[in-house]
């Protein structure tokens, strides 16, 4: 009897621990709303005051320079889409989105070839001269652009090569290839090397196993630098600015710059050209986007 009655108290304790009594219950549901309440008021925060300034851009970019100075933050009377058409047609939009096009593909290609060809050897060999190798492209992150602009215009002049695409791409991927050599070959030192020597087993050599092995191997995190790449590229002012004079070479930067006179500037005519040249941006973030965490993350690896 007595152990029916031990069997039936631990029983009856188990059933306890289990469902706890109501009050405690309903306190705990409570705390965890109130949290769950507070983290959603502050996401919603966050989120508007990111996204304040793009919608108060939105709103200006439709209203005309009367409407504006008249009611500065109240919703436009009526939507003036005529400040794009002509944003559009002052800007020459498609030729400028051809040529920002081109010079940020080039630029990303090139950076991705040559940083990744540097980073193996980098990230694989253990000698001195690597070392040093390494940390001359770290101190290359230091120097700022402005530093590099004249003897880059006088490279370039010498080189005749100015006034071209490729005297632009040629400089952003210099500027860009310390930040590149660096982010490959952490990532590279963070895989294994096995893949690697079974295909040098199988008889294939340095460019084969470069081509086949290391380029898939680096995907991810081609990914994600090709994200950053496209957004320095794209919103760089300084290097085409010096470096491009003709008006059919033109960025959508350089566009967007010159609607800012020198004393003053119109909103009705800088915004169009501000979101017009921010649109394909976010084309490519929202396309690409599943790739950057997938990259940074995998990129994570050791020093």
């Amino acid at each position: 009897m007595s152990g029916m009655t031990t069997t039936t108290a631990r029983r009856d304790q188990a059933q306890t621990a289990r469902f706890p009594a109501p009050d405690g219950n309903r306190a705990a549901r409570r705390r965890k709303l109130l949290r769950s309440r507070l983290s959603s008021a502050g996401l919603l925060l966050v989120t508007l005051v990111v996204l304040a300034p793009i919608l108060l851009m939105l709103k200006v970019s439709l209203q005309s320079d009367s409407d504006l100075a008249a009611n500065p933050l109240s919703l436009p009377s009526h939507l003036n889409f005529h400040n794009y058409v002509a944003a559009f047609s002052d800007m020459n939009y498609g030729r400028s989105v051809f040529n920002t096009v081109l010079i940020t593909g080039g630029a990303a290609v090139l950076v991705l070839l040559t940083g990744s060809l540097a980073a193996w050897p980098l990230a694989r060999l253990t000698r001195r001269w690597t070392k040093v190798v390494y940390q001359g492209f770290v101190a290359g992150l230091t120097v700022p652009v402005f530093v590099m602009i004249t003897p880059l215009y006088i490279l370039m002049r010498d080189l005749g090569l100015l006034d071209s695409y490729l005297s632009v791409i040629l400089a952003e991927a210099a500027i860009s290839l310390p930040f590149a050599v660096l982010f490959f070959t952490s990532f590279l030192r963070s895989v294994p090397a096995e893949l690697e020597e079974a295909a040098a087993i199988d008889g294939a050599g340095a460019l084969r196993t470069y081509w086949h092995v290391v380029l898939p191997l680096l995907r991810p995190a081609s990914a994600t630098l090709l994200i950053t790449l496209t957004l320095v590229v794209w919103n760089d002012l300084i290097i085409p600015l010096v470096l491009l004079t003709s008006d059919d070479k033109q960025t959508i930067t350089l566009d967007v710059y010159s609607t800012i006179g020198t004393h003053a500037y119109s909103a009705s005519q800088l915004l169009p050209t501000v979101v017009l040249g921010t649109a394909p941006l976010l084309v490519v973030f929202v396309v690409l986007q599943r790739h950057i965490v997938a990259g940074i993350t995998a990129g994570v690896g050791k020093s």
